[in-house]
């Protein structure tokens, strides 16, 4: 996790999606080989990916990157409601992205 980021979107959750963030979240961290329904590259980004999660019909996505080839850094996350992600929550993980970049 990054600064606040990830925090203020995970605390807002009912528990049964935090726990199905958790599980998604230790599902990345154990297959080496993982799904694109669960971890997906956004096209046109440079680096930037999505953690997807599904809980019943609330989807919701985490962006996140890497650092040093295999830590995931968690960015922003947000409940998606519409069939194409939004292109401000785009920008906001890329901002994320480079402010944490810049402190390296």
């Amino acid at each position: 996790m990054y600064k606040h980021y990830f925090t203020d979107f995970y605390i807002k959750q009912k528990q049964k999606v935090k726990d199905k963030i958790i599980w998604t979240l230790m599902l990345l961290e154990t297959i080496h080989h993982v799904p694109e329904d669960y971890l997906k590259h956004l096209e046109g980004t440079e680096g930037l990916y999505e953690i997807r999660v599904q809980h019943g019909s609330d989807i919701f996505r985490i962006f996140c990157f890497f650092d040093l080839g295999k830590l995931i850094v968690l960015a922003n996350g947000f409940q998606k409601k519409t069939q194409k992600t939004p292109k401000y929550e785009i920008e906001k993980a890329v901002k994320i992205k480079k402010e944490y970049e810049s402190e390296q």
